[in-house]
């Protein structure tokens, strides 16, 4: 299969690295994943000043070698090309409900302590929701791993049955396979991550960026026994 070069060029790059951190970050919340090869490429054609994909080929490759590209709703909106000295984007404003979630979490997104309030639990889900990759099918004991990963108290069981409760996961119906499903997070939702994610890049400039660490049984027995004296 032969491929055509398409070239490249972007009028600011600061400005291209702005809009590809925002765009990545967007589209993480909204499909539970990373854009994929041609929506990388539209994305990238963006910021290049143009529409999508298929105008940056129209404009720099003869009509006869540009092969045709299906529309993509997501990309295919107005060219977005920002001066250099557009001022940062205001911090998204947190409803009641996702100030408290936000206090449940430590600095590197990892749930702290179980909530009471349901509306607290179901902001709480939708960040555990984001740990997930809406593409791999997951045995059960792969979901107790990431949910130990990311909360800090001991009771991923509980954590694991109420993702499948608030419908953000599904599984088989003997527990072998579970999926994230491909939801749409709500304005309250996507807040509450955008300022997770803002404490964990203030922390992540102060110390090298680690995933957070999963005791092992023996050691994570000693420290429940330490608290419990």
């Amino acid at each position: 299969m032969t491929r055509t070069a398409l070239p490249f060029s972007a009028p600011d790059l600061s400005a291209l690295a702005r809009l590809l951190e925002r765009a990545l970050d967007d589209h993480l919340v909204t499909h539970g994943r990373l854009p994929g090869h041609v929506e990388m490429m539209n994305l990238l054609a963006r910021g290049a000043g143009h529409r999508n994909l298929q105008t940056l080929q129209a404009a720099t490759l003869p009509a006869s070698s540009a092969p045709e590209i299906a529309a993509d709703p997501w990309f295919d909106a107005p060219a977005i090309v920002e001066p250099a000295a557009e001022p940062a984007p205001a911090a998204p404003v947190l409803s009641a409900h996702a100030k408290k979630a936000l206090e449940h979490f430590d600095p590197v997104g990892r749930l702290e302590r179980w909530p009471q309030k349901l509306s607290v639990q179901r902001l709480a889900m939708w960040v555990l929701w984001t740990r997930f990759d809406a593409r791999r099918v997951y045995a059960e004991a792969e979901v107790n791993q990431i949910l130990k990963g990311w909360h800090l108290y001991g009771d991923h069981a509980t954590l694991r049955r109420e993702l499948i409760d608030h419908k953000l996961l599904v599984r088989k119906s003997d527990c072998s396979e579970y999926r994230k499903l491909p939801l749409a997070p709500d304005d309250e939702v996507r807040a509450l991550l955008q300022a997770l994610r803002s404490d964990a890049r203030k922390r992540s400039a102060r110390r090298p960026n680690r995933p957070p660490r999963v005791l092992p049984k023996a050691v994570a027995g000693t420290v429940g026994d330490t608290k419990n004296a």
